[in-house]
């Protein structure tokens, strides 16, 4: 199991769109406050409303209370300001994935204290980021990647014949 962390989110949509991908994902999605919404605000529930009950989801008053609650050894931290890019990294069966806010990204302080941990996503220069939606899809999907998929189907409804894509 994965371990989403996203550390004083914004924007309810987003938060809601990571639910869900925890959900698909069974990874469990840990939100640190303040937050810019009601988590059982609307915004977020509609993002994966059909998926909510799926997700296990654990809120934290800071960085230090999560901290505080659970033995986090394995931790890797997502910021564009990071030297490496995500496929230097090798990730390991209940690792935790740190986003920032929107706005701001990680803290600088937690960035530092952890600098060889910090791993950003290609792109190009003059973009700031992606969506905080789409980097959390980016990690967690390269995390279970190598993992391979654990307790994830792996196949679809239609399966390709072998030797071909045909119908794809």
């Amino acid at each position: 199991m994965l371990n989403i962390v996203l550390v004083e989110p914004e924007i309810p949509m987003n938060t809601g769109n990571i639910a869900r991908t925890c959900a698909a994902t069974r990874s469990r999605l840990h939100l640190v406050r303040p937050l810019g919404f009601d988590i059982s605000d609307r915004a977020v529930k509609r993002a994966g409303l059909d998926y909510w009950h799926m997700v296990d989801l654990r809120v934290y008053d800071s960085i230090e209370d999560l901290f505080h609650k659970n033995e986090i050894t394995d931790l890797w931290l997502a910021t564009t300001k990071a030297p490496r890019d995500y496929a230097q990294a090798q990730f390991r069966d209940g690792c935790w994935l740190f986003f920032g806010k929107e706005t701001a990204g990680l803290p600088l302080w937690f960035r530092q204290a952890h600098p060889d941990r910090c791993l950003r996503i290609p792109m190009r220069p003059e973009a700031r980021s992606l969506n905080l939606a789409n980097s959390v899809a980016v990690l967690t999907y390269e995390a279970l990647r190598q993992l391979g998929f654990p307790q994830l189907c792996g196949e679809g409804d239609r399966k390709a014949a072998p030797s071909s894509l045909a119908g794809f």
